[in-house]
């Protein structure tokens, strides 16, 4: 009996799955992959802090998963919240891919004035760089992305280079450095979610990567602390057992921002919660400006 994947119909998600079904036949293991639609995929007309953030990519998986209609599921490690429903298992993180973000842009990034992104975090950051330029709201899958940019709707697009990668795209740009436009936490990651049944749970377990769930939680454990919601302008990132993390204003005029070890939990809780303390009024700020309710 094939285990079944559950996935969004995405080039990008069925390529990361793909990357995990590939693993398990090489172990024997048979599998069917099985497309399940998400909101956040049906309403792409509206910004994702709108339609209840990053989670609208996970909970119909998550919910197919409970009631018995796949087996596990695979994700964007970034898009599962932190929240998580009772009766489901984290049983796989693979190794990261690039953390980094990417500029996509066919002039010379000197002429670039128009960006295209829907993320508050990659707009506060884009705002705060030297560059004159105007970020508008851009949602889609990467195809609908980069047709909006050949149409000439945007200069430069912002697109994640882990995503570019598994899609064998070579695009022209600029490379972000993840020290200074800081990712969302855990970007660049795959994540598997199956029942919590040891059964099912042992199938995936060789794909587990532990350097990179150490450090994606050491991430979501800042997260937690900082709280703020998928609407906070907010990067976290831990490699190598070095941890930054930081907040922004929209318009990337202030930022509050922490370096510091990241090898244990207790220590990213503590960098979270100080965090949360200093880059209060900017979490209240996002919130009020963009209309979320507490």
């Amino acid at each position: 009996m094939s285990l079944r994947i559950g996935t969004r119909g995405s080039k990008l998600a069925l390529a990361q799955t793909r990357k995990v079904t590939a693993d398990l036949d090489r172990r024997g293991i048979e599998t069917e992959t099985v497309i399940i639609t998400t909101p956040g995929d049906a309403t792409t007309g509206v910004p994702l802090h709108a339609i209840g953030g990053q989670g609208v990519f996970v909970r119909a998986l998550d919910d197919a998963i409970l009631e018995g209609r796949i087996d596990a599921a695979v994700h964007s490690m970034k898009d599962i919240p932190a929240a998580r429903p009772d009766g489901l298992s984290t049983c796989a993180v693979l190794r990261r891919d690039s953390p980094a973000d990417f500029l996509v842009h066919s002039c010379d990034i000197e002429e670039v004035r128009v960006v295209g992104t829907s993320s508050t975090r990659r707009r506060a950051q884009l705002l705060r760089s030297p560059l004159p330029i105007e970020v508008r709201d851009l949602r889609g899958n990467v195809d609908t992305r980069l047709k909006k940019l050949e149409r000439g709707e945007y200069d430069a697009i912002v697109l994640a280079e882990a995503g570019m990668q598994r899609l064998g795209l070579d695009l022209p740009g600029t490379r972000l450095l993840p020290q200074w436009y800081v990712p969302s936490p855990n970007q660049g990651a795959i994540a598997v979610v199956c029942r919590d049944d040891p059964g099912c749970i042992e199938h995936f377990e060789p794909l587990d990567h532990f350097q990179t769930r150490n450090e994606v939680e050491i991430e979501r454990a800042v997260m937690e602390e900082v709280g703020g919601g998928c609407f906070t302008p907010m990067g976290i990132f831990c490699e190598s057992g070095f941890l930054i993390a930081e907040v922004l204003a929209l318009d990337g005029s202030r930022w509050e921002r922490i370096e510091d070890a990241g090898n244990r939990l207790d220590e990213a809780r503590e960098v979270g919660q100080k965090l949360r303390m200093i880059a209060r009024d900017l979490i209240e700020a996002a919130r009020v400006s963009l209309g979320v309710s507490e």
